[in-house]
């Protein structure tokens, strides 16, 4: 008997692509936490994960274009107090929301592959640094230090493969069917 993947339907594939994109968060997250700690941090992982923000000037970026967003759709200004829980939102809706569209992609592929989380990241990384300095949230690249850049993008490289890891393993877990044939 022979085993061959049975595709996932497009709901199955975004819903895996979105949970693999949480997971992928929290790799992204855990490779800025040691950059954190190296440099002296003492906060917790959740303590440093969901840190206050008190005002819009100490926003993240993915809050900032939350901010943005929602400001141009509302005609209304954000209060300071918003920052923290918009930020926090728009940070991990942002990761899950690149990993349905990974979800996405990687399900209409005969073999998924956690190999496809490496350029899968780096896209990502590099969508960041062209999309953000055009809204005026980041410098053009060539104007960060290159350990900054390295980092960023060992961050990124680790969302991509955290997240085509899960995509691969809810895959391998029934989420995409196997049928066996004779």
């Amino acid at each position: 008997m022979r085993s061959r993947r049975i595709p996932l339907t497009p709901l199955a594939a975004v819903t895996a692509g979105l949970l693999a994109g949480a997971v992928g968060t929290v790799c992204l997250d855990a490779v800025h936490y040691l950059k954190y700690r190296r440099a002296g941090g003492t906060d917790s992982p959740l303590d440093w994960e969901f840190a206050p923000v008190e005002s819009w000037e100490k926003a993240p970026e993915p809050g900032q274009v939350a901010k943005r967003v929602i400001e141009g759709f509302t005609q209304r200004r954000l209060p300071d107090d918003s920052a923290w829980f918009t930020s926090t939102v728009a940070h991990w809706a942002y990761g899950s929301a690149a990993g349905a569209v990974y979800g996405i992609v990687a399900g209409s592929l005969p073999r998924p592959s956690p190999v496809y989380g490496v350029p899968f990241g780096a896209a990502v990384f590099a969508g960041d640094y062209v999309a953000l300095p055009i809204a005026g949230l980041y410098k053009p690249i060539w104007q960060y230090d290159p350990k900054t850049v390295a980092w960023d993008l060992g961050a990124h490289v680790a969302y991509g493969t955290g997240t085509a890891i899960t995509f691969w393993l809810l895959g391998r877990l029934g989420i995409g069917a196997v049928e066996e044939t004779p």
